[in-house]
C-alpha cells in the first residue's frame, strides 16, 4: 500500500480490520457507573454538606447512573433535539446537488471543502502513500488528513463521495453528542452547540436570525459550525478527546479518596475498580497517538492534560518522600529505594499509568507528525504572540473589558470563579498522602493552562487558529462549571446564567443553519465530470500547470497542480509561496523561458480552460504550436509537455 497506493483490495482490508478492532474495544470497554449507594456512603456523606450531597445525587442520576434512569431528563432530550437539527442541517446539504451546480450549504466551508474533496480524491486516484502536496510542488503532503483518507476507503468501496461525507458526518456527530453528554450531561451538549458572547442579543433589535458570531469582527465563534463543520479532522478529534477525559476522569479520580473526605468503605471498590478499568489499554493508547494524524492541536492539549495529572502525582510522591525524611531520616529514603517490595509506595499506579501512556504513544505519535509535517522540514508552528487576536484590526476592541465581553460574554467570569472556590475548597481540606488532588482542580489547572498558552503563543500561522486548542480549555471547564458552581445554586438563577451562557449562540446558530437556503455555487457538475473523464487515463502523479483557485476542476479530481489556492498555501505554512507564483504566472502568461519555468515546477501537462482565460488574458500560449494536444473539450484543453516522460516521476 505504501509503495503503491490505495486500492480496493487494501481499502476492504483496512474497513474490515478496524470494524474488527471496534468490536473489541467495544468488547473490552466497561461502564464503570457508580451507584447511589456509592454516592450515599455514610462515612463520606458525614462530611458533606446539604447542598453538596444534593449535587452529587443529581450528577449521579444524570451522568453515572443506569441508562433507564441516565436517559429520563427533559433537557437532555430537547438538546438530542438541537443536535440532530444542528448535524442533519450542516451535513445532509454539506454537498448536494441542484440541477447543473454542486452546490454547499455553509459559506464558511467553501475553501474548506474544496481541500477535503481534492485530498480525499487523491488518496482514492493510487497516488503513492505519503503522498506529494497536491496543492503545493516543492512539499510532501503537510497537512493532518486521517479523515480525507478514510473517506478515501470509503469511495474506493464505491461509496459515493457525497454519501461518505454526509454519513461521516452524522455518525461523528452522534460520537459527540454522547461524549459530551457522558463527559457533562446536558449542560455540556449545550456548551457545545450554543457557545458565544452577546453578539447573538442583537436579535432583539433586528428580530431576524442571523449567524451574529460569524461577523468578521468577532472572534469567538460558533464552534459547531466555524470549526466541527469546517475542519474535518475534528470529527474524530472532538469525540476520541472527549473519550479520552472521561476514561481519565474514571481511572485517576473516580472511587479513589479526594482530599478532605476519607471513607474506608470505598477501599474494596476501588481495588475492584482496578480489575475493570472504563477503556482497554491498547484503546487509550490507539486513541490517543494516532491523533496527530488526525488534529495536532488536539493532541497538545490532551499532552497538557496527561503532564498535569503527572505533575500531580509527582507532587504526591515528594510530599511522601519528604514525611519519610522527616521520621526516618535518609535509612528511611534509603530503605525505600532499595527495597523492590516498596516500591509501590512511591511509585502510583496512576503516575506509572500516565508515563506508559505517554512512552508508548512516542513512536506513532512521531511518526505522524513527520508524516504531516513533510518529515520535519515544515516550520514550527510555535512563536511568541501576546494577546491572541486582541491586537488584530478586525478583531480588536478599543479596550480589553469590551474584547473579552462581547466574545465569551460572562463565561470568563464564571471559569475564574470556578477556579477561585474550587481552589479554596482544595487549600482548606489540604491533601493527605493518601489522597488524590480533587477531580476539579486537577482539570481545571491545565484548562487555565490551555487557554493562557493561546493569549501567550501563536500555534499556528493565522492568530485566528489558535481556537483549535484554546477550544479545549473551555471544553475541560464545562463539566465542573455546572455541577461544582452552576448547580448549587436556586433554579431561577440557574435558568438565567444558563440564557446569559448560551443564548447568543443559540441564536447564531440557529442563523447560521438558516444562511443560504438556495446554497453557494461550488462547481459547475458537466465541467467537472468532463474534467474527470479527459484525465483519468492520465498519469496520476503527474503535475499540471493551472489557475490557482479552491475549487479547480483539477483539484476536485484529486490531480497535483503546481500551486493551489493561495489562502490554503498560507495556512499550511508556505510563506514563501510568492516565488513559485510568480513563476507560474509567467509560465502561463507565455513567458520565453516557460519551458525552462516548467520544469522547474515539475509540470507536465497544462490546462487551458474556464479560469485560466478569465486570469490569463494576455497569455501567447505557446505551447500550443509546440506541445501535443492530449485532451480537449467545451470545458478546455490539455497539453503535455513532455510526452516522452514516464509520469510516476513527476
Amino acid at each position: 500500500m505504501v509503495g503503491n497506493g490505495l486500492n480496493e483490495l487494501s481499502a476492504i482490508f483496512a474497513l474490515v480490520s478496524g470494524a474488527a478492532f471496534a468490536v473489541a474495544a467495544y468488547v473490552g470497554t466497561c461502564d464503570p457507573a457508580v451507584q447511589q449507594k456509592k454516592v450515599n456512603s455514610p462515612v463520606v456523606e458525614q462530611q458533606r454538606s446539604k447542598s453538596e450531597r444534593r449535587r452529587l445525587e443529581s450528577v449521579a442520576q444524570e451522568g453515572i447512573s443506569p441508562p433507564a434512569r441516565r436517559y429520563r431528563h427533559l433537557w437532555l432530550w430537547i438538546m438530542a433535539a438541537c443536535f440532530a437539527l444542528f448535524a442533519l442541517r450542516s451535513f445532509c446539504w454539506l454537498l448536494y446537488i441542484d440541477g447543473g451546480q454542486l452546490k454547499i450549504q455553509s459559506p464558511n466551508n467553501l475553501g474548506d471543502l474544496a481541500l477535503h474533496i481534492t485530498l480525499i480524491r487523491n488518496f482514492a486516484s493510487g497516488v503513492v502513500l505519503w503522498p506529494d502536496n497536491p496543492i503545493y510542488v516543492f512539499s510532501k503532503l503537510r497537512y493532518p488528513a486521517g479523515m480525507d483518507l478514510f473517506n478515501a476507503l470509503l469511495c474506493l468501496l464505491h461509496v459515493g463521495l457525497m454519501r461518505g461525507l454526509v454519513w461521516t458526518g452524522l455518525l461523528a456527530s452522534l460520537a459527540t453528542f454522547y461524549a459530551f453528554f457522558r463527559g457533562a450531561g446536558a449542560f455540556g451538549v449545550a456548551g457545545f452547540l450554543f457557545n458565544g458572547g452577546i453578539a447573538g442579543f442583537q436579535f432583539f433589535k433586528t428580530f431576524k436570525f442571523l449567524d451574529y458570531q460569524g461577523d468578521k469582527t468577532i472572534a469567538w465563534k460558533s464552534i459547531a459550525l466555524s470549526m466541527f463543520v469546517t475542519q474535518r479532522g475534528l470529527l474524530y478529534a472532538i469525540p476520541a478527546g472527549l473519550l479520552l477525559l472521561w476514561h481519565w476522569r474514571e481511572k485517576f479520580f473516580r472511587g479513589a479518596p479526594v482530599a478532605g473526605v476519607v471513607d474506608p468503605g470505598m477501599q474494596t471498590h476501588r481495588l475492584q475498580r482496578s480489575r475493570l478499568q472504563p477503556l482497554p489499554f491498547w484503546v487509550e493508547l490507539s486513541l490517543y497517538a494516532s491523533m496527530p494524524l488526525f488534529h495536532f492541536h488536539t493532541f497538545l492539549a490532551l499532552s497538557i492534560v496527561l503532564l498535569f495529572l503527572f505533575i500531580f502525582e509527582c507532587c504526591q510522591q515528594l510530599k511522601f518522600i519528604a514525611e519519610l525524611a522527616r521520621k526516618e531520616g535518609v535509612d528511611g529514603v534509603r530503605r525505600l529505594i532499595s527495597e523492590r517490595a516498596r516500591w509501590g509506595e512511591l511509585l502510583g499506579d496512576t503516575r506509572m499509568h500516565a508515563l506508559t501512556v505517554v512512552a508508548g504513544a512516542l513512536l506513532p505519535a512521531s511518526f505522524f507528525v513527520w508524516l504531516t509535517t513533510d518529515h520535519f522540514h515544515a516550520g514550527s508552528i510555535l512563536k511568541t504572540h501576546l494577546g491572541w487576536v486582541m491586537s488584530n484590526a478586525e478583531f480588536g476592541r478599543s479596550n480589553l473589558f469590551q474584547f473579552w465581553f462581547d466574545n465569551f460574554g460572562i463565561f470568563i467570569p464564571l471559569a475564574l470563579c470556578l477556579l477561585a472556590i474550587c481552589g479554596w475548597r482544595a487549600w482548606r481540606t489540604g491533601i493527605k498522602r493518601d489522597q488524590k488532588l480533587r477531580e476539579e482542580i486537577a482539570f481545571l489547572l491545565p484548562a487555565f493552562a490551555i487557554f493562557v498558552s493561546g493569549l501567550l503563543f501563536q500555534f499556528a500561522p493565522w492568530e485566528w487558529d489558535n481556537l483549535k486548542l484554546m477550544m479545549w480549555g473551555y471544553f475541560l471547564v464545562l463539566p465542573f462549571l455546572w455541577t461544582d458552581l452552576i448547580a448549587r445554586w436556586p433554579i431561577p438563577v440557574r435558568i438565567g446564567v444558563c440564557i446569559a451562557l448560551f443564548g447568543s449562540g443559540f441564536i447564531s446558530l440557529l442563523g447560521g443553519l438558516a444562511v443560504g437556503r438556495q446554497g453557494f455555487g461550488f462547481a459547475d457538475r458537466a465541467e467537472l465530470d468532463a474534467v474527470g473523464d479527459a484525465v483519468r487515463r492520465l498519469p496520476v502523479e503527474a503535475r499540471f500547470a493551472a489557475y490557482p483557485t479552491y475549487n479547480h476542476p483539477l483539484l476536485l479530481q484529486g490531480r497535483k497542480v503546481a500551486l493551489g489556492y493561495p489562502g490554503h498555501l498560507w495556512s499550511q505554512g508556505f510563506v514563501d509561496y510568492t516565488n513559485a507564483y510568480g513563476l507560474l504566472t509567467k509560465l502561463m502568461g507565455g513567458s520565453e523561458n516557460w519551458r525552462e519555468i516548467a520544469r522547474a515546477l515539475r509540470v507536465r501537462y497544462v490546462f487551458w480552460g474556464r479560469e485560466e482565460r478569465i486570469n490569463y488574458r494576455a497569455s501567447k500560449r505557446p505551447w500550443e504550436a509546440t506541445a501535443p494536444l492530449v485532451a480537449s473539450g467545451q470545458w478546455g484543453t490539455i497539453y503535455d509537455l513532455d510526452p516522452t516522460a514516464d509520469g510516476s516521476t513527476h
